[in-house]
């Protein structure tokens, strides 16, 4: 796998993968039967939109310097 030159790819590489992760998170929530696979995908979910919000604190952390 081809490695990021500078942060800015790195990060944009990030919230690729941890925004396909959200939609398919998403998907599983929106069609579930039953309230243990649901709440299970809601907390995939969650865990997804916190991930998501820490890179880009941590990004906006990194271009201050």
């Amino acid at each position: 796998m081809d490695q990021p030159t500078d942060l800015g790819a790195l990060f944009h590489r990030l919230n690729n993968q941890l925004g396909i992760i959200l939609a398919n998170a998403e998907l599983l929530e929106a069609r579930s039967t039953d309230d243990a696979s649901s709440s299970r995908a809601s907390q995939i979910v969650t865990s997804a939109v916190e991930a998501i919000s820490a890179a880009q604190h941590i990004r906006a952390r990194c271009q201050e310097k």
